[in-house]
């Protein structure tokens, strides 16, 4: 598949999750989303959220994002 293609199914993937109390997970990743959120702090789809743009930016379909070394975080490296 080209490289287009793909990046076309995947941006349309991404709107689609907006929305991903909808989407139908198997329940051992659905478990282990849940899991994880709760160990977080932090909601299944802020979760999701950051699962999907890590992996695109991992396989270059989003820019990766520049941190800023002097700015405070609020969390652990």
């Amino acid at each position: 598949m080209p490289r287009a293609d793909l990046q076309i199914i995947l941006r349309r993937a991404a709107l689609m999750l907006r929305n991903v109390a909808s989407v139908p997970l198997e329940p051992a990743t659905e478990d282990a989303l849940n899991s994880i959120a709760g160990e977080m702090g932090i909601s299944r789809p802020d979760l999701i959220q950051i699962v999907l743009r890590e992996w695109l930016e991992t396989n270059a379909y989003l820019p990766v994002r520049m941190i800023d070394e002097e700015s405070e975080t609020d969390g652990g490296a």
